[in-house]
């Protein structure tokens, strides 16, 4: 659906020729037989394209029927797109450079640059962005330039589980240059599936005349007969990765049960909490040595801290150190739960220990 420009929109005219001037098969000049307008938004604005089209006149010329457009309109934009080159590749580095959402992107380009568009429409540019990034990422002649000072190549293959119901993609990187070759959704993973991408990786490498030094994988049976038959003899190694991984399972296994245990014991949280709630705000009334008449300062700032906030500010730490499950076999969770449930007891034993002495000092708070 064409874009609906407000009435009172600006417009910079330019004016686009075609840069022949004369017909390739017969040598005549050619006419303008038409013109076509292209409204674009840019980042310096809007812009009003007006390509001057062109064509053999000579109705006898093989190429009387072909129309020429003028080249230098694809250095805005694409044809029948509403947005420049510029603005296109905004979005891309935006959305995944800095990790934009895509209401971020459509605020920022209505506030700053006036373009206002739909939701849909910005993420059918990001997707064109991606189209055209994978083309460039996979042209022949930025390969070679790529590699021209590697000797070998080590590849890398592994399946990135999708959502549910979506199929498998499988990626193909390259790990000297840190590249992604290429992806691809498969329904199966089945050996014959799999060999096909390792045929495209191997057809890759000869095309720029590389041998592989090393294959990696999670070595998943498809992928350990695939490189069998279609790299034989070239190593191929367990991922570090998947390697940890799979050892560090016990290790998990033994922490989750550890986190069960403690959650058990440390229980009635919400009770506490509703128990201070309920009781009346009685701020707390630190004792003066004798002779002092006035409190001093850190006196007072504890006086308007009542004990129920104090109460209220540990079961507060206790529930969201329960509820933390960030870590990995490196730093197991239960391992850092038990840490910072001990140092919570250590603070409590802390202030009974000052309670009992008869007077608070600044050392004896967490």
């Amino acid at each position: 659906m064409p874009y609906r420009w407000p009435e009172d929109t600006e417009f910079t005219r330019i004016d686009l020729a075609v840069e022949e001037q004369w017909c390739r098969t017969c040598g005549g000049a050619l006419t303008i037989c038409d013109h076509r307008h292209h409204r674009v938004f840019t980042l310096n604005g809007p812009l009003h394209l007006v390509c001057k089209l062109a064509h053999c006149p000579a109705r006898a010329c093989p190429a009387h029927p072909q129309t020429l457009s003028p080249e230098a309109e694809t250095a805005v934009a694409m044809p029948w797109w509403v947005l420049g080159w510029d603005v296109v590749c905004w979005l891309g580095q935006r959305r995944f450079a800095r990790h934009w959402s895509v209401g971020q992107l459509r605020a920022e380009l209505a506030d700053t640059y006036q373009i206002r568009l739909s939701a849909d429409a910005i993420e059918t540019y990001i997707h064109r962005y991606q189209q055209m990034l994978a083309a460039r990422h996979q042209a022949p002649e930025q390969l070679a330039t790529a590699y021209a000072d590697v000797e070998a190549v080590m590849l890398a293959i592994d399946g990135l589980q999708p959502e549910k119901g979506h199929e498998t993609l499988y990626v193909v990187r390259e790990l000297v240059k840190k590249r992604v070759w290429f992806a691809e959704a498969l329904l199966s993973s089945a050996t014959a599936e799999v060999q096909r991408l390792l045929a495209q990786a191997r057809s890759w490498a000869e095309g720029l005349d590389k041998g592989v030094r090393l294959w990696m994988s999670d070595k998943q049976e498809a992928f350990v007969r695939g490189i069998a038959a279609e790299f034989p003899g070239v190593p191929h190694r367990y991922c570090a990765n998947h390697f940890l991984r799979d050892v560090a399972k016990p290790v998990l296994e033994a922490d989750s049960r550890a986190k069960v245990q403690m959650r058990r014991k440390v229980r009635g949280l919400r009770t506490i909490e509703r128990e201070v709630l309920a009781a009346p705000q009685t701020p707390a009334q630190p004792e003066r040595p004798e002779g002092q008449s006035e409190a001093t300062p850190s006196e007072v700032l504890r006086a308007d801290e009542a004990p129920q906030d104090v109460v209220l500010d540990y079961c507060a730490a206790v529930r969201g150190i329960l509820n933390d499950d960030q870590g990995g076999p490196l730093h197991p969770p239960g391992l850092r739960m038990a840490e910072a449930l001990e140092e919570v007891q250590a603070s409590l034993q802390r202030n009974l220990e000052a309670k009992k002495g008869g007077q608070l000092t600044s050392g004896s708070y967490a």
